[in-house]
């Protein structure tokens, strides 16, 4: 999807169509989350769209997206691994280490990994087929929705008022994010590997 036909989006749907990308996003529909908040920013700063709706909107349609997840992976997700893990390589042994590593830390997981690609997706259903109280899900996923909706959101707005940004050049910024995610992961795989 181009940027234009994003705006046109916006433009026609209005926020309704926030909503659809950041839950479907975070559902685990490849869309680029974090380009669009920032760019919501940049929006709400240039007065086509509204700050409290607009972010009302993307904490909305992101926590909606985990909450769904969750459920998921609750009342599906052990099922679709018993049956079709195998296909995929994930043996009853790799579950296990996989499992005791996301539930000591699994708050934390829940709120910070929001901020890596991919965990966001995986770590609501990890909690559903992990039964993790809905309640623990409900505030950790809710803080970490907040913590990071509304900062990408301000970034844009702030960058916005400093800097006359075009809306074309925005998803341009979801592609350094990766480049600064890929190295910032690929410096500590070399450093655990010198220890």
């Amino acid at each position: 999807m181009t940027i234009d036909s994003l705006l046109h989006y916006l433009n026609t749907y209005g926020y309704l169509i926030i909503f659809i990308f950041l839950f479907f996003g975070i559902v685990g529909i490849p869309a680029p989350e974090e380009s669009l908040l920032f760019l919501i920013g940049v929006l709400i700063n240039q007065h086509s769209l509204s700050l409290i709706p607009a972010c009302l909107t993307a904490v909305l349609g992101a926590f909606s997206g985990m909450l769904s997840a969750y459920v998921l992976g609750k009342y599906v997700g052990s099922h679709f691994i018993e049956k079709y893990g195998k296909y995929v390589g994930i043996t009853e042994e790799r579950w296990a280490k996989v499992k005791n590593k996301y539930m000591k830390n699994v708050h934390k997981t829940i709120v910070f990994g929001f901020y890596m690609p991919g965990i966001r997706q995986i770590s609501p259903y990890f909690a559903g087929i992990n039964r993790i109280s809905f309640m623990d899900f409900l505030v950790s996923s809710f803080l970490g929705t907040v913590l990071w909706t509304l900062p990408f959101i301000l970034a844009g707005y702030y960058a916005g008022s400093a800097f006359h940004i075009n809306p074309k050049y925005v998803p341009y910024l979801g592609l350094v994010l990766l480049l600064i995610f890929l190295l910032v992961v690929f410096v500590n795989f070399f450093k655990k590997r010198k220890a």
